[in-house]
């Protein structure tokens, strides 16, 4: 072999076991749930006074779901001389009006409900939390995204852990509205479900830092201002604030008991949307924070997994580097007669891939799911994530060259079961280049599955087969939503809405 061959499969591995480190931490998290899980987070004891809790509601642009969030909210049980709503509205189109509609008919009820509306979206979603703070009057602050439908008992059962000074936050898990949907709202309830059930257990237990998912928790509002606030100069402003209060030395709860449910995304351009914003959020938040965490007298092992969590979206971008690499790898090595080191991969390969599979058995397992039920969608899940690395490498890229973006939102439906409320989707993301790319990568894992298939080299052909799904599915996908795209009223206002994160 020449020396530029070499290199090239020195590369290969290297990329192979750099994935394979950050896949095999999936085991780590799952060890770290089982070893905790009866570690159960409990009062410290009874609380001798409610406190006054004001829920915040930021919204944009969301005439689907808000009324549905202003009654959840609504109906939620505490005294009412404690209790107080604030709609913060940032919106530009209809969706002022319903929501002023429905504060109105929820203050003729009594309800301590306020709208506030901005004109101007400085900071975004973060901007809003920190305007309706300064307005806010209670000691607790409670936020709630637009798609979220809160139970009657979210206060009664997240309260009473602040009896402990110490507790700065306490977030409870999510559920999902639109499971059933699609095959595309499954697999992202799945991902959600390993996410909140395994990782944010494991971590919260294990006395590591985890984080606000942004909605569906309280805070304590001395701990926001302790931690400097809600900052936008990140994409994730609630990670961003949770590690910051973390450093600080506070507190946070983790009570996956308690659900609060919501919508994902129906198509898969809001999906994609969604997933840009928090994959370049987290290395913004990486690079803000992680050399302080490091040079930090916190313990070893949460340095660690800071560094894991925080820094995790980088394996996207190592994983289009490897989408490059692995065909002609195969090639290459076929056709030098060393067949047999094809084998070498499959090691790394079970690292990096079957730690998915094993992350998202034991998730269905703790879910009370059967075995048919628990893997039944684990290979779309895991071509799904194979399919969108192309679009996370370009948040992660976009995110380590400082370049700044827009936040966009995720667009709602309204979507519950299998129905959809939004018939005409008004609420639709820009025209992107990443569908072209994720179309040629799966062109290319194509030709790459027939070169496998007629030199009958069965050892890389599941992974080929894995990679060629994935791109196809997210790409056609992606370029079908776009050719039914219109230019609709809403749509032209968010666009002109929109402004530069600061």
């Amino acid at each position: 072999m020449s020396p530029a061959e070499i290199l090239f499969l020195a590369v290969y591995f290297s990329v192979l076991a750099v994935l394979s480190l950050y896949g095999s931490h999936r085991y780590r998290m799952a060890y770290l749930y089982y070893r905790h899980k009866y570690k159960l987070p409990t009062p410290r004891g009874p609380m001798a006074k409610l406190p006054r809790v004001t829920v915040q509601l930021p919204i944009f642009n969301e005439m689907y779901v808000v009324e549905r969030l202003v009654d959840a909210v609504c109906r939620i049980e505490y005294p009412r001389d404690l209790f107080e709503v604030q709609v913060l509205d940032d919106s530009t189109d209809e969706t002022c009006a319903i929501a002023r509609a429905r504060v109105e008919q929820w203050q003729a009820k009594g309800i301590d409900i306020v709208y506030v509306h901005r004109t101007n979206r400085q900071g975004f979603k973060a901007g809003a939390l920190e305007n309706g703070l300064h307005l806010a009057k209670g000691e607790f602050v409670a936020v709630f995204d637009a798609d979220f439908v809160p139970s009657p008992d979210f206060l009664t059962r997240t309260v009473p852990f602040f009896v402990d000074d110490k507790v700065g936050m306490v977030q409870v898990r999510w559920g999902h509205l639109n499971r059933e949907f699609s095959i595309l709202t499954q697999a992202q309830s799945i991902l959600l479900d390993g996410h909140f059930l395994i990782e944010h257990t494991a971590r919260n237990r294990s006395g590591c830092f985890f984080n606000f998912n942004g909605t569906a928790g309280i805070w304590r509002r001395d701990t926001i201002k302790d931690a400097g606030g809600w900052q936008h100069d990140t994409l994730t402003e609630d990670l961003d604030l949770s590690y910051r209060a973390q450093i600080k030395g506070w507190q946070f709860v983790f009570l996956p008991e308690i659900i609060s449910p919501a919508e994902v995304p129906v198509d898969m351009n809001a999906f994609k949307s969604q997933q840009h914003r928090w994959a370049k959020g987290s290395i913004q938040t990486a690079k803000k924070l992680l050399p302080a965490i490091l040079r930090s007298s916190l313990p070893y092992e949460v340095k660690k997994e800071a560094f894991m969590h925080l820094s995790n979206n980088v394996a996207y971008l190592l994983m289009v580097v490897l989408s490059i690499m692995m065909p002609l790898s195969m090639v290459l090595r076929f056709k030098q007669g060393l067949y047999a080191t094809l084998w070498l991969d499959l090691p790394v390969f079970v690292a990096s891939t079957a730690s998915v599979g094993f992350f998202y058995v034991a998730t269905g397992r703790e879910l009370g799911l059967s075995w048919w039920g628990r893997i039944k969608y684990l290979p779309f899940v895991m071509s799904l994530g194979i399919g969108m690395a192309v679009n996370q490498a370009k948040a992660v890229v976009e995110a380590l060259l400082d370049k700044q973006s827009e936040f966009t939102r995720t667009p709602k439906t309204g979507s519950e079961g299998k129905s959809v409320k939004a018939v005409q989707k008004a609420y639709r993301g820009k025209r992107s280049w990443v569908p072209v790319v994720e179309l040629l990568f799966g062109l290319y894992f194509t030709a790459a599955v027939w070169f496998a298939w007629d030199k009958e080299i069965w050892t890389s052909l599941p992974f080929l087969v894995l990679f060629q799904s994935g791109f196809l599915y997210v790409g056609i996908s992606s370029m079908l939503e776009f050719r039914g795209k219109s230019k609709t009223a809403p749509q032209v206002a968010e666009a002109a809405a929109a402004q530069p994160t600061v």
